[in-house]
């Protein structure tokens, strides 16, 4: 049974960046990580 999804080395880098990005514009990290298709909690893991 499969617990999620699971994200490449390049998607593992490059989301926490487009994240950062979001957050500078002023979103909240819960609308940033939402766009991004990870949640709050891989965000600040």
């Amino acid at each position: 049974m499969s617990r999620g999804k699971r994200f490449g080395a390049e998607e593992i880098i490059g989301k926490p960046s487009a994240a950062e990005v979001g957050l500078a514009q002023g979103q909240p990290v819960g609308l940033a990580s939402r766009r991004l298709g990870i949640s709050e909690q891989t965000y600040y893991r």
